[in-house]
């Protein structure tokens, strides 16, 4: 049917007919309102792409409804799709690229199944699987990922930051890491990472090392988890004919207070002692000869004490630390670690502490971070440098002794050591 100037009035005079017409305005070329049989009627736009010509064929977009979508708004938009078109582009492979580009939660999808989980340690599968669903995609998830901006990351990494500054920054390195993949994998720009650049919160490293004091409380402790038990605590039991307070005391087993007691005498992570099983144990040549670990394969040298602790286990299975079942390890050492530190009144202490302690007695007897750095199985040097000041306790002991011969000799006291006079040559 031949082009009109489409009206309020046009529109309301359209009738619906056996099959589907368009009528089109003479205002806008190629826009126009879509007809069916059934009465309902839509807005359309029809163009050449990639700048028009004859041979090239010819698209059509529909705008929406013309109960939802105003004439006014219908025709602006159909100008603003037919400029860029006469330009080059195409607006509705546009349209659909960008219906089917994938969004953040896709990319994650694809990054945990295909990048992820083959290459890195479960541990890390879970942080990583963690920090996506937990602070990501519920906050981005839904987004086309390559309509991210930085502006959003930056968002995300203050609001986070506001109670978890070091989770901000992970998260933050780990979208950086994201995006890097999905550019190598040609689902985003190469070089498009809105992640990068964004200003890191400070960190303060954590580092609890337990005194000679805290220690005795610590043995204390754990001899009475697995000898009488440690009490409940001060709470009274609700029930009306509850236990005897001789019988309110949780007694651990051998195994689970010979971990703690093997972290600290080894240094080793948690894992690796949870994990660990009586075939990775060398006790003839004093060695934990461990398959893989967070930083690979690794051995653990053992002294005469952590010898001692694993001579007095019985065994149980395969694994040096079972858990309910003798085939299968320990899982964790949550409630048995927060009995031990009421008890021996330890405040903010982590089981990853006992590494730190392990460290800084070695460093206060003057070892060098070298041989520090290989008992702990660090892959870097600049790790072990966490213990450098640490280092230094024997400078200071003896800066004291000489502090104190001199504080002596000016109070007219007879100096601690027999001092020699030298005799030479006049």
């Amino acid at each position: 049917m031949p082009a009109v100037k489409i009206t309020r009035k046009v529109l309301a005079d359209l009738a619906p007919r056996e099959r589907v017409f368009v009528q089109y305005d003479t205002e806008v070329p190629g826009f126009g309102v879509r007809v069916t049989p059934a009465g309902a009627a839509s807005w359309i736009v029809e163009y050449r792409p990639n700048g028009g010509g004859r041979r090239a064929p010819t698209r059509r977009m529909t705008l929406g409804s013309t109960k939802k979508l105003p004439l006014e708004k219908a025709r602006a938009e159909a100008e603003r799709i037919i400029a860029p078109a006469t330009l080059g582009s195409d607006p509705a492979a546009d349209r659909r690229e960008q219906r089917e580009a994938a969004t953040i939660a896709d990319l994650i999808e694809t990054f945990m199944r295909e990048s992820v989980r083959p290459r890195k340690k479960p541990r890390t599968v879970e942080l990583y699987d963690s920090y996506f669903r937990l602070h990501v995609i519920p906050t981005l998830g839904t987004r086309k990922a390559r309509d991210v901006t930085h502006a959003d990351v930056a968002r995300l990494h203050r609001k986070l930051g506001a109670e978890k500054p070091v989770t901000a920054n992970r998260v933050v390195m780990l979208l950086s890491g994201l995006f890097t993949w999905a550019g190598k994998a040609g689902e985003v720009e190469h070089d498009f990472n809105p992640a990068r650049g964004i200003e890191k919160f400070r960190e303060t490293a954590k580092e609890r090392f337990l005194s000679t004091e805290e220690l005795a409380a610590l043995g204390a402790a754990l001899a009475e988890a697995e000898g009488e038990g440690i009490p409940w605590g001060d709470s009274k039991p609700t029930a009306k004919h509850g236990r005897k307070e001789e019988n309110r005391r949780s007694v651990f087993g051998p195994h689970a207070v010979a971990a703690i007691r093997l972290l600290l005498l080894t240094g080793a992570r948690l894992r690796e002692v949870l994990h660990l099983r009586w075939e990775h144990v060398d006790t003839e040549r004093g060695l934990l000869l461990l398959p893989d670990s967070k930083t690979g394969k690794k051995t653990i040298v053992l002294g005469a004490p952590a010898l001692a602790v694993l001579d007095a286990l019985p065994r149980l299975g395969a694994y040096v630390v079972p858990g309910s079942n003798p085939d299968r390890p320990r899982h964790d050492l949550h409630k048995v670690w927060a009995a031990v530190c009421r008890r021996a009144g330890l405040e903010g202490v982590r089981i990853h502490d006992l590494r730190h302690t392990h460290a800084s007695y070695g460093a206060g007897a003057g070892m060098s971070l070298q041989i520090i750095g290989r008992l702990l199985g660090h892959s870097q040097p600049s790790t072990t440098q966490r213990y450098a000041h640490l280092a230094d306790d024997p400078l200071r002991r003896a800066a004291n002794t000489i502090g104190g011969q001199i504080v002596a000799a000016l109070a007219g006291q007879p100096p601690a050591g027999e001092v020699v006079p030298l005799r030479g040559k006049r």
